[in-house]
């Protein structure tokens, strides 16, 4: 389990140019969540989940992982970063090298394991993402977006992660491609039972995924619920330059028309089955 304890970071800390980017945050994420982070531009969550895996060390405060702090001094990073895999934005653009499969075996190979071992990672975790067998001897530079995408998240999967952090997986891709990744992302969590941290600026697809949201705002954490009580407080998140998933909209609509539908649906699924409820009073 991972526990952040009243963390603080501050960028040009000591300059006239200092920016409080995260401001005493204490929370724990445990095994086996499915967690959706959000908030606006500037709002701390590249920050935030950047301390998760030690790549930048609060100003004051402490990450733990199993109970040991990742900064103490001695601390093994390395095998921290094996274990709290993070997935930038666009990880498309860190593939480079000349085919998927090699590419996808740096990251065990940095873990000093055989070039079996690393390969037998590498080949799983390309299935895990789905990506056909007939492009791992591929250049990474020929495939599409979506399956560079694959390509990455598989570089990160090959060492074994208990966590998955997702910075903003679907951004760049069509509608099509985002489901996919998604689904993808949702099935991992259940075959691998791997914690995800999916940080997203979709609340729809925060809606559908996640079974936790965090919602950051001034470097703080101003929500930490399940998506039913999160989205409830709508009026909040638009006061902050959110919104609730357009779902919710559309049922709030319905009873103000006088449908006597409930507008916590968060999903066009379950929106479908509440209207369905009510279709004699829609005269449908």
């Amino acid at each position: 389990m991972l526990r952040i304890d009243d963390i603080t970071y501050v960028y040009e800390q000591g300059t006239a140019m200092a920016v409080n980017a995260l401001d005493h945050i204490s929370v724990d994420i445990p095994d086996g969540q499915f967690i959706g982070l959000v908030g606006h531009t500037g709002s701390g969550k590249s920050t935030f989940v950047q301390m998760l895996n030690g790549l930048l060390k609060p100003t004051t405060g402490h990450v733990y992982w199993d109970d040991q702090d990742i900064h103490a001094d001695g601390y093994n990073k390395k095998e921290l970063r094996s274990r709290v895999g993070l997935v930038f934005q666009y990880p498309e653009h860190q593939l480079f090298e000349t085919d998927v499969l090699t590419d996808v075996m740096f990251g065990p190979k940095n873990l000093g394991l055989s070039d079996a071992e690393c390969e037998k990672r590498a080949k799983e975790a390309l299935r895990q993402t789905f990506l056909p067998e007939e492009f791992w001897k591929a250049s990474p530079f020929d495939l599409s977006g979506g399956q560079q995408r694959r390509a990455a998240i598989a570089g990160v999967l090959a060492m074994h992660p208990q966590i998955l952090i997702l910075d903003e997986p679907t951004a760049g891709l069509d509608p099509k491609g985002r489901d996919e990744i998604l689904d993808m992302v949702r099935d991992m969590k259940r075959s691998l039972n791997m914690t995800i941290v999916l940080v997203s600026h979709s609340m729809d697809d925060v809606a559908e995924y996640a079974d936790r949201i965090l919602v950051m705002n001034a470097g703080k954490i101003m929500m930490d619920d399940t998506p039913e009580r999160v989205f409830a407080r709508y009026r909040e998140l638009e006061g902050i330059g959110l919104a609730a998933p357009q779902v919710m909209y559309i049922m709030q609509y319905l009873k103000e028309c006088g449908l006597d539908v409930n507008t916590t649906a968060l999903t066009v699924e379950q929106a479908a089955a509440e209207i369905l409820k009510h279709r004699r009073e829609l005269n449908v």
